[in-house]
């Protein structure tokens, strides 16, 4: 299909090339420039300095004929002075009237430049063109004004710029021959250099295409060389081992959410398949003990198993606003007193935090739930600010958590004691529910020791505004 009009064919468009081309070719065209601006640099400099050398020369001549002049008369000029010498010089001594008084063999009949300059006066006037004169061509002239015996003269000097001009085009010719050389020297190193760290790349990207989903333990090889193809390398193993740790954690979530869920639903399945088959067992008590709190399991045990999945898709959804931390703890413990038969104690300060209400109220609920989980006698909780924070702390007097497990329980589907928590109720997803909520409100939730022996929950939350 003909290209459209304006763009270049598709061979040609640097942006389908490969990085190495690319690379070659920027290289070669920062190059090229570099190297123009540092020749026309060079050719400016050198000109100036040969027309420097030129003008020194010709001022010296001229102060030799002042010299000659202001000492004796116009006739007894010596001839040496007068000749010409390897750079084609020409001397004119010409007097007031504009007419040549003295000049060098084969010079003009007529000035190199009309201008009259006063005695001790110097000017450099330039170039000049010059008809005859030896070669002839162009000239850079020198005038000097002198006072003599034989009256007021003004000498003039003019330098062929012959050698200037042939030493300039020397120079531009090798330069205009070897920038060429070069830049494509530039380009084919950057070429080859690219190339050889591509190689890096592209076994790791061989490696990291050969890795699938059944084996996540593969590596992409580390180059020994400490640079950015190393690093690459390292956030590649870096994000390798996070991927095989989120995929080993969801086939834990996933065996662990069928093996919750299969338990509930075998025994509702058990109930429902005995009440087709003896419809006179269906009663109330078979509802009320055991499919209806069965059914609420697993239908808490779904809502949590959603919570968490969308979570980790897009982070808990949150409705933040101005939440009394005290209120949600104060109804909890009101509720914990009526539900059960434990020693609940409270120290409770009015604390304003900023976060969901609803989600917060399930992060006080999860805590104190697993408080009377695993008390023995009692439970407390206590809300207070501390250093411009909102802090909870639910404790209670049960076996307590081992130092090395207090991290661990936050963790999905983690209990310690797992006959006695399935027993109670639990599934293992009410901690990892609170530190998923904790994090997203910018929070902390850390387990210690208690003072009775158990365990010690303590929340941290940023308050709103001074309190």
């Amino acid at each position: 299909m003909p290209h459209r009009a304006g763009r270049l064919p598709r061979p040609f468009r640097p942006a389908r090339w490969g990085m190495r081309a690319r690379s070659a070719l920027a290289a070669a065209l920062v190059v090229a420039v570099a190297l123009a601006i540092a020749s026309a640099a060079l050719l400016w400099l050198l000109k100036n300095s040969l027309e420097s050398a030129s003008d020194g020369a010709a001022e010296a001549r001229a102060q030799d004929v002042s010299r000659q002049l202001v000492n004796g008369v116009l006739d007894a000029l010596d001839p040496v002075l007068l000749a010409t010498d390897g750079r084609t010089t020409l001397i004119q001594v010409v007097d007031t009237n504009g007419h040549i008084s003295a000049a060098s063999p084969g010079a003009p009949p007529t000035p190199l430049r009309e201008v009259r300059a006063v005695a001790g006066e110097q000017l450099t006037l330039g170039r000049v063109d010059v008809d005859g004169g030896g070669e002839g061509g162009d000239y850079r002239v020198t005038a000097l004004g002198v006072q003599s015996p034989a009256g007021e003269f003004t000498v003039l000097v003019a330098e062929g710029q012959r050698t200037t001009e042939t030493t300039l085009e020397t120079v531009a010719l090798l330069l205009a021959g070897g920038i060429p050389v070069l830049v494509l020297v530039v380009g084919a190193a950057t070429y080859a250099l690219v190339g050889r760290s591509l190689l890096s790349v592209e076994r790791m990207r061989t490696r990291v295409a050969a890795i699938t989903g059944a084996d996540l333990s593969e590596r992409v090889p580390v180059p020994p060389d400490r640079d950015e193809i190393s690093r690459l390398a390292q956030t590649l193993n870096a994000m390798l081992t996070r991927i095989e740790a989120g995929h080993d954690a969801q086939r834990r979530f996933v065996g662990d959410a069928s093996h919750e869920l299969r338990s509930p639903l075998a025994t509702v399945t058990a109930a429902l398949e005995l009440a087709r088959d003896r419809p006179e067992v269906l009663d109330h008590a078979l509802l009320t003990e055991t499919l209806l709190p069965e059914a609420a399991r697993m239908r808490n045990l779904v809502e949590d198993l959603l919570l968490l999945a969308g979570a980790d898709e897009r982070g808990p959804s949150l409705l933040l606003g101005d939440v009394d931390l005290d209120d949600i703890v104060d109804a909890e413990c009101r509720r914990l007193r009526a539900s059960s038969e434990l020693v609940v104690t409270a120290s409770i300060q009015p604390t304003r935090v900023r976060g969901d209400v609803a989600r917060l109220s399930r992060v006080v609920r999860n805590l104190v739930d697993n408080a009377a989980r695993y008390a023995h006698h009692s439970v407390d909780l206590r809300v207070a600010l501390e250093d411009g924070e909102g802090v909870l702390v639910v404790s209670d007097d049960g076996s307590g958590i081992p130092d090395a497990e207090r991290t661990r329980v936050f963790e999905r589907f983690v209990r310690l004691d797992r006959d006695r928590a399935r027993a109670a109720g639990g599934s293992g997803l009410g901690l990892a529910i609170v530190a998923e909520i904790v994090a997203a409100h910018q929070g902390s939730i850390e387990v210690y020791g208690s003072p009775a022996g158990g365990a010690e929950f303590v929340l941290r939350l940023p308050v709103v505004g001074p309190q």
